[in-house]
């Protein structure tokens, strides 16, 4: 005689926690899912590459574009592929990738804030040191 009502010791804590086996929290991902992912991640790699390859654009216009595509590629890579959302652990992934996005922009903007200025401030009058030694001159004389 087989007893169907023997626990395993696992079981009461699950049971106390609301866990069962077999009902995974969570939104399931299906093949249409990654194929959507990956076409929009195509769009998303070839446009920019012909607005390069092309000379469509100008070139500083060309480079606020492709930081958008990629922006909008990292969301899509986000989304399709790492399954990242707003109900995913909580809302706890979501909130800590908003902390990481920020604390990024915070760092690189800061990082190229201080080397502009460097740049900018550090040696004034180096830009025409060039023309007053005559050592910016290629000509051959």
């Amino acid at each position: 005689m087989s007893d169907h009502s023997i626990h395993h010791p696992h079981d009461a804590h699950d049971a106390l926690h609301g866990h069962t086996h077999g009902d995974e929290p969570g939104v399931h991902y299906s093949l249409k899912d990654y194929t959507t992912g990956f076409v929009l991640a195509v769009i998303l790699t070839v446009i920019p590459f012909w607005l390069v390859m092309g000379n469509v654009l100008d070139p500083a216009m060309t480079r606020f574009v492709i930081m958008g595509f990629a922006a909008v590629q990292l969301v899509v890579h986000m989304i399709y592929f790492l399954h990242l959302n707003s109900k995913s652990e909580g809302g706890w992934n979501m909130m800590a990738l908003i902390l990481t996005i920020i604390l990024l922009v915070i760092v690189l903007g800061g990082s190229i804030w201080v080397m502009y200025h460097m740049n900018a401030n550090m040696m004034p009058g180096m830009g025409d040191a060039a023309a007053v030694t005559g050592h910016g001159n290629h000509d051959m004389q």
